[in-house]
């Protein structure tokens, strides 16, 4: 944020774009997060319905709406400084859920299989719990589940064709 920008903000919206920081967004949990961008939308909405209201009046006293935008531009410029904002902390807060959601799908699987949790003692001679003869299901696809409907349907025809023969 250049120093003419910067000197449109007032002390609370420099303080809520303080936490956009790279350093501070790292160091935020996903509720943090999420709470952050709460308030950063609702300032980058205010701004920006404030905007669009003062240009679309400013058309009817002009006449031309190459002129009402122009006149506004510092609103505008607020706007567009949380709008960047905005996308800054979905970015940050996209990350943290994947991982989020990762480290949850691990978990559920895990407990699903009668395994251990991740990064929990393992039981025996070293290996973890419940990986020793097993093989891992194929997952299911629609795609799986029409190749699979289909080879049976090939093979019930075939076999029909052989018994006819006898």
């Amino acid at each position: 944020m250049n120093k003419a920008t910067r000197a449109l903000m007032t002390d609370k919206e420099l303080e809520l774009l303080a936490q956009v920081e790279p350093k501070k967004l790292a160091s935020l949990d996903e509720d943090e997060l999420l709470e952050l961008l709460g308030r950063i939308r609702g300032a980058r909405n205010k701004w920006s319905k404030l905007y669009r209201r003062r240009a679309s009046a400013q058309v009817v006293d002009d006449g031309r709406r190459s002129h009402a935008g122009a006149k506004h531009s510092r609103t505008a410029a607020k706007a567009e400084v949380f709008e960047d904002a905005l996308a800054k902390v979905s970015r940050q807060l996209a990350k943290v859920a994947k991982v989020s959601a990762d480290e949850l799908r691990a978990e559920r699987l895990a407990a699903a299989r009668g395994e251990a949790k991740p990064g929990a003692p393992t039981k025996g001679k070293g290996k973890p719990a419940g990986s020793a003869s097993r093989t891992r299901k194929p997952s299911v696809t629609p795609r799986t589940t029409k190749v699979r409907a289909s080879t049976r349907a090939t093979n019930a025809r075939n076999q029909a064709k052989r018994d006819n023969r006898r």
